[in-house]
C-alpha cells in the first residue's frame, strides 16, 4: 500500500529559513493554489525540489508544512522500503507511488534521504543494478510521456553530490533549496516556537540562549 496523508506543520511552526520558505511557496504553493493562473501566463512550474543542507536543519519539516499550506496530499517515501530482493519489485513500487499520486492529486511526493534512494548511476561497482533501475524509474516517471498534472516532487539530501546527475537537470529537480543551519535570529525563533506551551522561569532569557547555541542545528536545539 502507498500511506497518503495530510500532514498538520504550519509555516509558523518552523523557525527562521525565510529565503527557503519564499522559495517553496513560489515553486510547489503557488502553483497547486492556482494553476489556472499558471495556465494562463503559459508558466510551468517546476516537477521537482530538491532541499539540500546539513543534517537537522529542517528539510522534512518544510516539505510537510508546504504540504499543508497547499492543502496537497502528502506521500513520504523512505529508501529501505523501495529496495526489495525480488526482481523488478523496487520499480514498480516506484511505479506505484506515482500512480497513486496521480489518482489522489493535488499531491506532494517527498523522497526522504534521496541519495540513497537514487545514487549515482555507475558508482556501487560489484553490487546488482537495482539502484540504477530505480534512478532511471524516477527519471522516467518524472519527464517521460505521462504528464505529471498536480503532482510534485520534493527530495531532501545532505549529499548532493552523491546523486546523479540526471536527476538535477532542468525537468526534474529544477528547483535545488540550500536550507542551511540557522542564524542568531533563527536560533530565537527555534527556542520561542517549542517553548510556547511550557511555563518557562523567569530567568530563562531565549535571547542569551539563542547566542550561545551558535552552531547548533534545529534538531539540536
Amino acid at each position: 500500500e502507498v500511506l497518503i496523508e495530510v500532514p498538520r506543520i504550519k509555516w509558523s511552526q518552523v523557525g527562521g529559513l525565510p529565503d527557503a520558505k519564499q522559495h517553496l511557496k513560489e515553486a510547489v504553493q503557488w502553483p497547486l493554489e492556482h494553476g489556472d493562473a499558471f495556465d494562463r501566463l503559459g508558466i510551468k512550474p517546476p516537477k521537482g525540489v530538491l532541499l539540500y543542507g546539513p543534517p537537522g536543519t529542517g528539510k522534512t519539516l518544510l516539505a510537510k508544512a508546504v504540504a499543508t499550506e497547499s492543502g496537497a496530499n502528502f506521500i513520504s517515501v523512505k529508501g529501505p522500503e523501495i529496495f526489495s530482493k525480488w526482481v523488478g519489485e523496487s520499480e514498480k513500487r516506484i511505479r506505484e507511488i506515482f500512480k497513486r499520486a496521480k489518482q489522489v492529486a493535488p499531491t506532494i511526493i517527498f523522497f526522504d534521504e534521496i541519495d540513497a534512494i537514487a545514487p549515482r548511476r555507475g558508482s556501487m561497482d560489484g553490487s546488482s543494478r537495482v539502484s540504477e533501475n530505480v534512478v532511471s524509474m524516477i527519471l522516467t516517471e518524472m519527464s517521460g510521456l505521462e504528464d505529471l498534472h498536480n503532482v510534485v516532487v520534493v527530495a531532501a539530501t545532505n549529499r548532493p553530490d552523491m546523486m546523479d546527475p540526471a536527476l538535477l537537470r532542468p525537468g526534474r529537480f529544477d528547483r535545488q533549496i540550500l536550507v542551511p543551519a540557522p542564524d542568531v535570529q533563527a536560533r530565537k525563533e527555534i527556542f520561542r516556537i517549542h517553548t510556547k506551551k511550557m511555563p518557562l522561569a523567569k530567568d530563562i532569557d531565549l535571547d542569551k540562549l539563542a547566542k550561545e547555541t551558535d552552531g547548533y542545528s534545529g534538531a539540536d536545539i
